[in-house]
C-alpha cells in the first residue's frame, strides 16, 4: 500500500471527524435526559445482540417492576432488524447519532463509537467489547500489523470511555494495550455470557422449535471470526468459500457422540450485514444458515459443540463444557495480517486442525475427560469469573451512576 494513499485516507477520516464533531457541538443546546440510554453493536451493523442486549433486558425487567424508568434507544444501520417494542430503533446517521448521543445519560456499546463523536460531561460511556479471552490479537498486541488509522480511532474512542467491562483477570490485564485504554476496568463478568448459565434450556427448546428440528437433535455451531480490510484505507470485509466438508463432519460427530446432528452456520455480524449468507458449497440438508440472527450467544446456548478459528466464542462455548474444535486453514496469512496469536496451541484446551481431514480426525479422537480437565486449568489460569449475573452488576452500576 503506497504511503501517500494511507496518509490521504487518514487525513480524509480526520477531516470527516472534525465536521462530525461540529454536529455534536450544535446538539449540546439540548439537555441531557437522565433516563436515556443509547446502545449499539458492531458500529450499527449488529442488531439486538451481544452484551448490550442482556444489559437492555435487565434494564427493561427493572422498568417492568417499577424500579427504574430507563428509555433505551438503539442505533442501527438496518431499520428492519427486530427489537423489543420497548426499545426505540434509531437509524444511524450523523445527525441522529449527534442528537441522541448528546442527550443521553449513558452510552452502552460492544464496539468503538463513531469517529468524531463528542461526549458531554454528565454522560457515562460503558464499553462492553465484543470479545472475551481470545486467540485473536487486538490493539497494540497486533504489533506492526496495527494500522495507524485503527490506532487513532481506538485512542479517540478510549478517551471517551468511562468504564471497560471485563470477565476475567486475563481481560483486565490485556485491555490496557488491547483497547489502548488507561481508564477504569470493572470485573463485572461479560453480560452476553449470562444466557449460557441461565437460559440454555430455554434456548435449546426455542431454536429447535423455530428451525423445526427434533427436540433430541444435536447442533454444531460453525462460527468463523471476522475477516476485514486493514483499515489503512477504506474498510472492506471478505469471506471466501468454506473449505470444510460438512457431510463428513456430521458423520464424524454422529460416530463419536451419537444422536442426529445439524450444523448452524454463522457469519460474523459485520459480514452478515453485507453478505447475508455464508458461502458454503456443501449441499447437505442439515446445514442451517443462522447468520441473520442478532445474537450469537443464544445460539451457543442452544448448541452442543462448536467449530471456529480465532474467535473468542470458542472460550464462551467452553464455559458450559461444549466440545470446541478449531479449524484454521489460513494461519500464515492471518498472522501476517493480524499479528501473532495471543496463546500457543499448547496453552489452550482445544484441538486445532489445518485441513478438513485433520478436523474429522480431531472430532473422532475427542477425549472428554482430558478436555474438561484442560478447561478447568485454563479457567483457573486466566481467572475467568463468568457466573450468569454480569448484566445485573452492570445495571447496578448504571443505577449508581444515575
Amino acid at each position: 500500500m503506497a504511503l501517500w494513499r494511507e496518509r490521504w485516507y487518514i487525513q480524509k477520516r480526520r477531516a470527516k471527524a472534525f465536521f462530525s464533531g461540529l454536529a455534536y457541538g450544535l446538539c449540546r443546546v439540548f439537555p441531557i435526559n437522565p433516563n436515556k440510554v443509547v446502545m449499539w453493536t458492531f458500529e450499527g451493523n449488529g442488531g439486538f445482540g451481544c452484551s448490550p442486549r442482556y444489559i437492555a433486558q435487565e434494564l427493561l425487567r427493572r422498568n417492568g417492576a417499577g424500579e427504574t424508568r430507563y428509555q433505551i434507544y438503539w442505533l442501527v444501520c438496518d431499520m428492519e432488524k427486530e427489537f423489543p417494542p420497548e426499545i426505540q430503533k434509531v437509524r444511524s446517521t450523523l445527525w441522529s447519532r449527534a442528537y441522541h448521543l448528546s442527550t443521553a445519560r449513558f452510552w452502552v456499546a460492544n464496539t468503538r463509537t463513531f469517529y468524531g463523536a463528542k461526549k458531554r460531561k454528565g454522560t457515562a460511556y460503558f464499553q462492553t467489547w465484543h470479545g472475551t479471552v481470545s486467540l485473536k490479537p487486538i490493539g497494540k498486541y497486533r504489533g506492526d500489523q496495527l494500522p495507524q488509522m485503527a490506532c487513532l480511532a481506538s485512542e479517540a474512542d478510549s478517551r471517551l470511555m468511562d468504564y471497560a467491562l471485563s470477565g476475567s483477570r486475563w481481560c483486565t490485564e490485556t485491555w490496557r494495550d488491547g483497547l489502548i485504554y488507561q481508564g477504569e476496568i470493572l470485573e463485572t463478568g461479560t453480560p452476553r455470557c449470562d444466557v449460557l448459565f441461565t437460559g440454555a434450556e430455554e434456548k435449546r427448546r426455542q431454536l429447535r422449535e423455530e428451525y423445526h428440528l427434533p427436540m433430541d437433535s444435536r447442533i454444531l455451531l460453525y462460527a468463523p471470526t471476522f475477516r476485514g480490510g486493514s483499515q489503512n484505507t477504506a474498510r472492506s470485509v471478505s469471506a471466501e468459500a468454506v473449505s470444510i466438508q460438512f457431510s463428513q463432519v456430521i458423520r464424524a460427530l454422529e460416530e463419536r457422540f451419537g444422536g442426529t446432528w445439524y450444523v448452524f452456520l454463522r457469519l460474523h455480524p459485520q459480514l452478515a450485514a453485507q453478505m447475508g449468507r455464508m458461502p458454503v458449497g456443501d449441499g447437505d440438508s442439515r446445514l442451517i444458515d443462522v447468520s441473520q440472527r442478532s445474537d450469537m450467544n443464544e445460539i451457543i446456548a442452544a448448541s452442543d459443540g462448536m467449530i471456529t478459528d480465532y474467535s473468542s466464542a470458542a472460550f464462551e462455548s467452553m464455559l458450559i463444557r461444549q466440545p470446541v474444535f478449531l479449524y484454521i486453514d489460513d494461519l500464515r496469512e492471518y498472522i501476517a495480517d493480524r499479528g501473532k496469536l495471543m496463546f500457543t496451541w499448547e496453552e489452550i484446551p482445544f484441538s486445532a486442525a489445518f485441513d478438513p481431514e485433520g478436523l474429522v480426525r480431531n472430532i473422532l479422537a475427542f477425549d472428554r475427560e482430558k478436555y474438561e480437565g484442560d478447561v478447568e486449568r485454563f479457567i483457573k489460569k486466566t481467572g475467568i469469573i463468568e457466573d450468569g449475573h454480569a448484566s445485573q452488576r452492570v445495571a447496578d452500576l448504571l443505577e449508581a451512576e444515575g
